[in-house]
Order: structure tokens, then sequence, then C-alpha cells
């Protein structure tokens, strides 16, 4: 029984491991929406969860912020001047994120027609 619980822990550390990685190098890539963004990085940190891995909602805040492309640069610091990142919670980060996406495309779509 011992043998079994030991290879056990040995998996579970090495999909820690790997999920760890994954939070880590996470990143948002090109053209990628906030939402589909967001639903990758969710199933990572649930993964981790089931796994009994947990970073504090400040943590996930703050690393979503680092991962999104320099574009996102500009709205980044306005959040973090705006907001306390101790207290800002996931959800209000992807609402917030979300709206600036929206008005990102709606002024593109201007653009587009007035060409």
């Amino acid at each position: 029984v011992e043998v079994t619980n030991e290879g056990t822990n040995q998996v579970k550390e090495a999909k820690i491991s790997i999920l760890e990685h994954d939070y880590e190098m996470f990143t948002m890539h090109e053209n990628e929406d906030i939402k589909t963004m967001f639903t990758r990085f969710t199933n990572i940190i649930n993964a981790l969860q089931a796994l009994d891995k947990v970073y504090t909602n400040s943590e996930m805040v703050r690393k979503i912020l680092r991962c999104l492309p320099r574009v996102w640069m500009p709205e980044v610091a306005v959040i973090e001047e705006a907001k306390d990142l101790n207290t800002l919670l996931l959800e209000n980060l992807l609402w917030s994120l979300m709206t600036h996406e929206l008005s990102i495309m709606k002024k593109m779509s201007m653009k587009r027609r007035r060409k």
C-alpha cells in the first residue's frame, strides 16, 4: 500500500509541476480575445486547485495583468493605478478587460468604416 501511495504522490507532484510551469509561462496569445485567454487561465487554475495548489486572488490578478500583450499596457497601468490589486476580484478584472476590449473593437470598426 505504501508503494502505491508513493507512486500516486509522484504523479500528483508531476502534474502540479507541469501545471505550475503552464501558469508561470502563461501569456495571452496573439489575436486571442480576453474571454478565451481567461478560460485557458481558469482551466490551469482549476486543475491546480484540484491538486491542492492554490494561488491567491491577488497573485492571479497580477499574473493576468503581466500576461497581457504590450498593446494592453496603457490599460494595465490604468487598472494598477485606479484599483487596489490586493482586493480586486479576478472576475472584476475580467469585466474591466472585456469592457476595454469592446471599446478597442468599436474604435477599430469605426476606423474601417471611414476608409
